[in-house]
């Protein structure tokens, strides 16, 4: 059973409901799939067999998550969930399904990447630019890098940066998000930059 020191650091130094999710569903996907390989890929734990990504698993402040790369094959298309992960937000390991079902869910996702089945990938209209907010527009405005990066981007990386602004719950947070926003618009970058090369 091969372990990545990587993914035990990463569950080492995460909240404390979180690290029993992490480390039961690490468990179960070497029980089922005793040759998975563990590596990193956008900054989480994620596991490989037969060349594909299998699962994956990630910790937040309040929840963590455990999911299947080809969820809907795994799963099920309608299958409603709450967040990342196949399972939604997960506080505590009784928020997962029984062991017998993760252990089935693991060993139809290994059965998929063995017959090289690819993902389920929605073919959904565009989605259009979205709606700049005044706050936005007017820091833009006062810098021209920035508003010309942004004007240079397609609508999914302007959305980006618009959904982090609205989402902020408190006008300190919008605030500090604006400028930091500003600031790495004006060098260039999209609002997921420090994830692009992973």
């Amino acid at each position: 059973m091969s372990r990545d020191p990587r993914i035990d650091a990463y569950i080492d130094k995460q909240a404390d409901f979180a690290r029993p999710i992490l480390e039961h569903v690490r468990a179960l996907v070497h029980e089922a799939c005793p040759d998975v390989e563990e590596t990193m890929k956008w900054s989480m734990p994620t596991f490989m067999y037969g060349g594909a990504i299998l699962c994956g698993m990630a910790a937040f402040k309040q929840h963590a998550s455990f999911g299947y790369w080809k969820h809907a094959l795994v799963v099920g298309e309608g299958e409603q969930r709450d967040g990342m992960g196949s399972y939604g937000k997960l506080a505590s390991t009784k928020d997962l399904p029984a062991k017998k079902t993760l252990l089935a869910h693991i060993r139809k996702a290994m059965q998929l990447n063995l017959e090289k089945t690819a993902p389920v990938r929605k073919n959904a209209a565009p989605k259009p630019p979205p709606d700049v907010p005044a706050d936005l527009s007017a820091a833009l405005k006062k810098n021209a890098k920035a508003r010309k990066t942004y004007e240079a981007f397609p609508p999914s990386a302007q959305r980006d940066y618009v959904e982090w602004i609205v989402e902020a719950k408190r006008a300190e947070t919008r605030a500090n998000r604006l400028a930091q926003a500003v600031e790495w618009m004006a060098e260039g970058k999209r609002r997921n930059w420090k994830y692009e090369n992973c």
